[in-house]
């Protein structure tokens, strides 16, 4: 049967969809959305992992790539298609149930050309999540390194995003560019508002990284999580392993971490929900403007 046609009159999913995205690349966007939905599933939410970089690394990280007969990429081309879902159940999550993956694969690179021509392009995903919005809590989207269609999607169908950012300098004009791309989203999605900037790969022994993060946060203040992901070759040896860090020997550490950042979402996202003074908020017209400063 195919998906039931979304209606456009809708403004909100009964999940929260998040976006991670940042337009740099090597920032930790795959390595958030596992390990912060594998941390959300132990929470006790259903959780829908969306697999839209072409790189494909998000699947792989599951052990998925063999497993894998139809992608995200034949359900943004064809509407009738609905999303394929795999359940995870290699060791990323003690309630497999909860934990879920939408793959993809290098194709997905060749689909984005060819939704070029099609129709309501950057409402496709939008539009393919509404069939599923009753079955999960949270729906996460890796995004690739651009702003190109793929992430445009992710950003239209999102209901908050993610940033993922190294503190370093010339990572601030990765955030400046995305804060712009989201100022012309918010034309498409007037719902999306910004759950809050990471501080991945953290090293806070290096001056540069204090001080960057220190300027991080007078300028976006609350949005900047206080959970902050620091340098762990647990995180890579777990992800290169295909499995979690909750499952991995010796990254009591990292577990620590997703952990806190999982409650720290939760905490927020109801915040957002409620509208509580101190969550975070709309992005337009700048990034700046959640703390008044642009």
């Amino acid at each position: 049967m195919p998906p039931r046609r979304a209606d456009s009159s809708r403004q909100r999913y009964m999940a929260t969809v998040i976006a991670v995205a940042n337009q740099k690349g090597g920032v930790g966007k795959t390595t958030t959305t596992a390990n912060l939905g594998a941390a959300l599933a132990l929470r006790g939410r259903r959780v829908l992992l969306v697999d839209l970089d072409p790189q494909g690394n998000l699947t792989s990280a599951f052990g998925l790539e063999k497993d894998v007969q139809q992608t995200v990429a034949e359900s943004l081309l064809d509407r009738r298609v609905p999303l394929p879902v795999l359940r995870v159940s290699n060791g990323w999550s003690e309630a497999p149930d909860c934990l879920a993956v939408v793959p993809a694969t290098v194709e997905l690179a060749a689909t984005e050309a060819q939704l070029i021509n099609k129709l309501g392009r950057e409402l496709r995903l939008r539009d393919q999540l509404l069939a599923l919005e009753d079955a999960y809590d949270y729906v996460m989207i890796d995004t690739p390194p651009s702003l190109g269609t793929l992430t445009i999607n992710a950003l239209v169908a999102a209901t908050r995003v993610i940033i993922p950012t190294e503190a370093r300098f010339f990572s601030l004009q990765g955030l400046q560019k995305l804060e712009e791309s989201i100022e012309e989203i918010l034309y498409l999605n007037p719902r999306l508002e910004v759950l809050g900037i990471l501080l991945s790969k953290f090293d806070r022994r290096l001056k540069e990284e204090r001080q960057v993060a220190d300027y991080l946060r007078r300028r976006w203040h609350v949005s900047v999580f206080s959970t902050e992901v620091g340098t762990n070759s647990k995180i890579l040896e777990a992800g290169s392993a295909g499995t979690s860090v909750f499952h991995y020997a010796g990254a009591d550490k990292a577990v620590d971490t997703y952990l806190a950042l999982a409650d720290e979402v939760l905490t927020r996202a109801q915040g957002l929900s409620t509208g509580r003074a101190d969550s975070p908020g709309r992005v337009h017209p700048c990034l700046g403007a959640i703390d008044g400063a642009c």
